[in-house]
């Protein structure tokens, strides 16, 4: 009967319920007054009519920790458990009743001073229990005393309070503990977002600029290609003139060993013409000094980079321009300006466009001299 009796102990008073006993929806029960301790030490602003709470609110099973819903009955809205009422009538009928009453002298605890009186009363004045001896003859004759019992309901009712506020505190804290939990998991969640939005927008920014770069090294390409092509077919017209040359010098050669003076004669007019014809280079193109120098399509990003450098996240001023440019939530600042939005690295990207234009290369070809 032990465990059955242990079976019928209150988690708050830890007595044997009290009726009337309610059953919370986890199947755990308390008594009524109990559970309105604990109901009240958990929703301590709710408004109370007569010790109780009226409106409905929330506080959790002392047992499994499960949160009980109420209505606006409060406590009162809770069912009766009638079975476990009755097995407690029935207990105590059938087996306290029985029970012959326990010897409670060997238990009962004994004045140290006067060792034949038990302690009986209650010394207020000094906060401790004591007997009837001690206050009629002892050290607490001139102390405040009181009934033991009263004392011990008094202190026994302040201990439940106590543990039912705790109870109720432990819940709220736990309450904070899981919203700051979450909280966590927001500012991570937030900061993975943020991440990704980042290095979205700085890879956007590094495709433009290699676009860029590949669009001025092609430009650089054609002019390179160009001019290279113009030198090459000036070399083989110089070489062609070159090789006509090597000719008439062989042919003047041989028409000098000619020992026949009027075959030397002969041959000597026409060849003096192709000397002549030869020697006469002003039909051939020569290169402007400078041809060669490609410094016209050097570069120098120095507003840029200082744009770059100024690049930051948008300021929360800018929240309402940035709505109204649906634009992501992280911006990127080029240079710093007082409008600049969330949407600046769209800007940036756009001031960058403009900018590298002003670097465009040009493909004319520099004029030749004769």
């Amino acid at each position: 009967m032990d465990s059955l009796e242990k079976q019928l102990i209150c988690p708050i008073c830890l007595e044997m319920f009290t009726k009337p006993v309610v059953i919370l929806p986890c199947q755990h029960n308390l008594c009524r007054k109990c559970a309105n301790d604990i109901f009240q030490s958990s929703n301590p602003y709710l408004p109370t009519r007569g010790g109780s709470v009226t409106s409905g609110g929330r506080f959790r099973c002392p047992s499994c920790r499960h949160e009980v819903v109420l209505d606006r009955h409060g406590v009162y809205g809770l069912q009766r458990n009638l079975l476990v009422e009755n097995i407690i009538d029935m207990y105590k009928q059938e087996y306290i009743s029985s029970r012959p009453s326990p010897e409670r002298k060997d238990d009962q605890p004994m004045c140290e001073i006067h060792e034949d009186e038990k302690i009986n009363i209650y010394c207020l004045t000094c906060s401790v229990p004591t007997c009837s001896m001690c206050k009629v003859f002892g050290s607490h004759k001139d102390c405040e005393v009181a009934p033991l019992n009263s004392i011990y309901q008094t202190q026994k009712t302040e201990l439940t309070d106590g543990i039912s506020m705790m109870v109720g505190n432990n819940d709220r804290i736990q309450g904070i503990i899981s919203q700051l939990e979450e909280t966590c998991r927001t500012i991570e969640e937030n900061g993975r977002r943020q991440k990704s939005n980042v290095c979205e927008k700085f890879d956007h920014l590094y495709a433009i600029l290699e676009d860029r770069k590949r669009e001025m090294n092609l430009k650089v390409n054609a002019v390179q290609e160009e001019k290279l092509n113009y030198i090459r077919g000036l070399t083989r017209k110089y070489g062609d003139h070159l090789e006509a040359m090597t000719k008439i010098m062989e042919t003047g050669t041989q028409t000098l060993e000619e020992p026949e003076m009027a075959v030397f004669l002969q041959s000597s007019k026409p060849l003096f013409q192709k000397i002549a014809e030869a020697s006469n280079t002003s039909h051939l193109e020569r290169v402007e000094r400078g041809y060669e120098n490609m410094d016209l399509y050097s570069v120098s990003f120095k507003k840029e980079c200082m744009a770059l450098r100024n690049i930051n996240f948008a300021r929360d001023d800018d929240d309402d321009e940035e709505e109204e440019e649906d634009e992501d939530d992280v911006g990127i600042d080029v240079d710093g300006r007082a409008g600049q939005t969330a949407s600046g690295e769209a800007d940036s990207l756009g001031q960058l466009k403009e900018t590298l234009p002003s670097q465009t290369l040009s493909t004319r070809t520099p004029a030749t001299s004769s």
